[in-house]
């Protein structure tokens, strides 16, 4: 069920949520969050509405999409907005809020009347973000504060600028897209013949920022320096005895653990969803201590 209410107020669009729930003899109770996703246009919006819609299904929640215009007092202010319910929401509901004119510099006022009680609320940002969520109007009602470096114009200053407004409770998708990465190196180094790392090699793509924040995270493990390349997909993971690579096509799904001495062996590893990384940030709403000292080990990443 959609349904567009233009020209309207929070009011409004309370009573008519309210009025549609009762036709269909549907409630709030079972939701677990509420999910803020503010985008800047239309560029990611209807990709977004998806994800959430698919992480919904792990995570009931009600849904809250932001869209804002320009700021300030040229162009008229108003608020448009749509309502879909039920089966064009997964297992929750999705309002999306179009602001215009003065409004749009007031989004948090816009949302809290749609905020349901006594729920943890997490925002999301799928495009640009503030410098430090946690002091932008909207992070500041959330428990949780998600960004997504990849989708940024220049995603490497992005996910460094995360280093300086990192607040506990803040995460960045790019950071998820490499959680099965980060398992299979972790295991890979948890076997004979324990020796460690005397040095990195992160390669790939210069625009994906998961594998800046990748070198990141293993400069916060070992003392040796970490190098990040532009070139093949590949982690190389030196030893006194032994050279570890996990390699992978740019757009494969399987990948390829290498040791000195020992067969290859191949391995699953596509890449994520944003559903799927979205659900997995979803279910933790604590402080990723990790995920902090990752963009701090991004000080001593060398770059070639």
């Amino acid at each position: 069920m959609i349904l567009d209410l233009p020209d309207t107020s929070t009011t409004a669009i309370n009573k008519k949520l309210t009025e549609l729930r009762e036709q269909v003899g549907a409630g709030n109770t079972g939701r677990v969050l509420s999910l803020i996703i503010a985008v800047s246009g239309d560029a990611l919006l209807e990709e977004s509405i998806e994800a959430a819609t698919v992480a919904s299904q792990e995570h009931p929640c009600r849904v809250i999409v932001v869209c804002t215009g320009d700021t300030g007092d040229t162009g008229d202010t108003r608020l448009d907005a749509q309502l879909r319910l039920f089966g064009d929401a997964g297992a929750g509901e999705v309002v999306v809020l179009r602001l215009a004119g003065e409004l749009a510099a007031h989004a948090d006022a816009a949302v809290v009347p749609f905020l349901l009680p006594d729920i943890p609320v997490v925002a999301w940002w799928p495009q640009a973000a503030p410098a430090s969520p946690s002091e932008d109007p909207l992070g500041a009602l959330a428990v949780r504060r998600i960004t997504d470096a990849t989708n940024s114009t220049d995603p490497l200053a992005a996910i460094k600028g995360r280093r300086d407004g990192y607040r506990p409770g803040d995460t960045d998708l790019s950071w998820s897209r490499i959680t099965y990465w980060r398992a299979l190196l972790a295991s890979a180094l948890d076997q004979p013949p324990y020796e460690p790392v005397n040095s990195v090699l992160v390669s790939g793509l210069s625009t994906e920022p998961a594998l800046d924040i990748l070198a990141g995270w293993l400069a916060s493990c070992i003392e040796g320096p970490v190098r990040r390349a532009v070139g093949e997909l590949k982690i190389e993971l030196v030893r006194d005895s032994e050279t570890v690579t996990l390699s992978r096509p740019q757009d494969g799904v399987v990948a390829t653990l290498s040791r000195t001495g020992r067969p290859d062996a191949l391995l699953p590893l596509p890449r994520r969803d944003t559903s799927e990384c979205l659900a997995e940030d979803l279910r933790r709403l604590d402080q990723d201590v990790i995920y902090g000292a990752a963009l701090r080990g991004l000080e001593r990443v060398e770059y070639q």
